[in-house]
């Protein structure tokens, strides 16, 4: 796919850059501009090394479905990682992969002979009531407070995926059509707060993007720093086993959860699923190439884990 088709997906009005998929929002300056050359830098060696990789070893051909991700998308730097190569078609390709950048969405109705696996394809709604109703189901506490009898701070945000629109409202209060309540949970020290942005493929945390940012700017779309960080030093094994409890009720294949830790109590809460997440620009070079190599050869395993579920 050519850069120039990538121009499509945007529009430029009134100092603002549109994202057509999704609708986001994203001002036109300088710090635009420097995220920009920060992703090239990584988009370049990534796209020289799955140029390599496909001739000397080929990796499986995948059909992603209805959309082919864009080169910003985590699932393709994996993917180009281990050189997957693009399928015209179900019918031609070894493992299908249901990619829609929307909140809510629908299996695809074909699956064809050869791919009899669609990746993500039972991941249907990552609506915020919907992973707060299944998080608590796992977990055990809840999440979503009722701001009718909720008395002090609380969350309002909006039911989409990748709005960044929350904010701290204080209850009791009338709720919002179209927005979901949640508790307040306070991460990080005075000056920051956290999240622990984590990849998960077959339901495994993978790495851990640990993303720090003023508390001013709490709901905030860009970072102060990020770094990369392994699962098993930050969660304990009950925890991993609850954060794949999750994952599989999700029907989550891959996709990055947004984790937070309540300072006060040490409780985990799930508060986002992103299963057409991106990578931190803020996070180092050298930590995204490993990122990329863990997560490419964890996406390597899913797809051989499939194609061997597939065989009769």
């Amino acid at each position: 796919m050519s850069a120039v088709s990538w121009f499509s997906d945007f529009r430029f009005r009134n100092g603002e850059v549109h994202y057509v998929q999704t609708g986001a929002r994203i001002r036109f300056d300088a710090s635009l501009l420097s995220g920009v050359l920060a992703w090239l830098t990584y988009y370049v060696p990534i796209r020289l090394r799955a140029a390599v990789r496909r001739v000397v070893r080929p990796g499986p051909k995948v059909w992603f479905t209805p959309h082919h991700p864009r080169p910003w998308y985590l699932i393709w730097n994996a993917s180009a990682w281990i050189g997957t190569r693009s399928a015209a078609s179900a019918y031609d390709a070894d493992v299908g992969f249901y990619f829609e950048d929307t909140t809510w969405s629908s299996r695809p109705a074909s699956e064809g002979p050869r791919s009899r696996t669609i990746l993500n394809g039972g991941c249907t709604d990552v609506s915020k009531s919907h992973v707060a109703h299944v998080f608590e189901q796992v977990f055990g506490y809840s999440l979503t407070v009722d701001p009718l009898v909720h008395d002090g701070p609380l969350v309002e945000k909006s039911e989409l995926n990748g709005a960044h629109d929350g904010r701290i409202v204080f209850g009791p209060l009338f709720p919002r059509e179209g927005y979901v309540y949640q508790r307040l949970i306070e991460t990080g020290d005075q000056a920051f707060v956290e999240d622990l942005r984590t990849p998960c493929v077959a339901g495994e945390p993978v790495v851990v993007f640990v993303k720090r940012r003023s508390r001013d700017e709490r709901f905030a779309n860009h970072n102060t720093d990020v770094s990369l960080r392994d699962p098993r030093r930050l969660f304990s094994p009950e925890e991993r086993d609850r954060i794949k409890a999750f994952a599989r009720a999700m029907k989550l294949d891959w996709g990055g959860l947004d984790i937070l830790r309540d300072r006060i109590s040490a409780r985990l809460y799930i508060v986002d699923v992103n299963k057409t997440d991106m990578p931190p620009l803020a996070l180092p070079f050298l930590d995204k190439m490993r990122a990329s190599s863990k997560l490419g050869a964890a996406l390597d395993r899913l797809i051989r884990d499939s194609l061997e579920g597939a065989r009769p």
